[in-house]
């Protein structure tokens, strides 16, 4: 599974084929055995150049390439819906980068594809972005310095702003707390701020709205009604968070 998403993550990023075969490599010495096939799922939006495009990508990296599977039937198939009885299903998909919607039909221990739709600039990329803005801001008006000029103090706040977003879906409140984060003439500056759930909710609401949107054009597509759905899968880091299941 490690190696499809590597693999695929490659080809996107339009590195070089010899990328692959590294990938590949690097896979084997993780699993200590040699993989000589693969399944490998791609959004469900690709057209068939793109499918192509893909399964190449497999071939150039000495891979026997046995199926090509949409992302939002594979994560379908993770949850033994297949083993269900005829369902409409949602499958939510809300990454780092990206957000997809997809609206799928179980029957016969088959999925079909209904309708897809999303947003390839929304994702939880987007949500710590937010709070490192306002982090950034907090201490500006607090120490009269912006962060956003140094770079080094980005690193240490993006890394703490994902570890506080990660932790607020388990608890209501978290310190961000970076010593030395910065400092100037008067001597070294440190950054401990108090961080709720409800006010990261505030934060990041219109980020969580903007994905309905998509939402509802993909039901439309589909011809469905959201009482229509039988099951709805989150997947994604980002589903995580209580406030993008409530308003799912």
């Amino acid at each position: 599974e490690e190696l499809l998403h590597l693999l695929l993550n490659q080809w996107h990023s339009g590195l070089p084929a010899n990328q692959n075969y590294l990938v590949k490599t690097d896979a084997e010495a993780y699993l200590g055995e040699k993989i000589t096939e693969a399944v490998i799922t791609v959004p469900a939006y690709f057209n068939d150049s793109q499918r192509q495009a893909t399964k190449d990508a497999g071939k150039i990296a000495g891979l026997e390439v046995l199926r090509i599977v949409n992302e939002p039937t594979a994560a379908s198939l993770a949850y033994g819906l297949d083993k269900k009885k005829d369902e409409t299903i949602a499958v939510y998909d809300l990454g780092g980068g990206t957000f997809d919607i997809s609206i799928l039909e179980l029957g016969e221990g088959t999925f079909q594809v209904k309708s897809t739709n999303g947003d390839t600039h929304l994702g939880g990329d987007d949500f710590d972005q937010r709070l490192m803005d306002w982090l950034c801001d907090e201490f500006k008006r607090d120490q009269g310095i912006d962060l956003r000029q140094d770079k080094m103090a980005l690193q240490r706040l993006k890394e703490a702003a994902e570890k506080a977003k990660c932790e607020l879906s388990t608890v209501q409140q978290t310190e961000v707390n970076l010593p030395f984060i910065t400092a100037d003439a008067s001597g070294p500056k440190h950054l401990n701020i108090t961080l709720t759930r409800a006010k990261l909710e505030q934060l990041v609401m219109d980020l969580v709205e903007k994905s309905l949107g998509p939402c509802k054009q993909a039901l439309a597509d589909a011809e469905k009604t959201s009482a229509q759905i039988d099951e709805v899968i989150l997947v994604g880091g980002q589903t995580r968070m209580p406030l993008v299941q409530e308003k799912v």
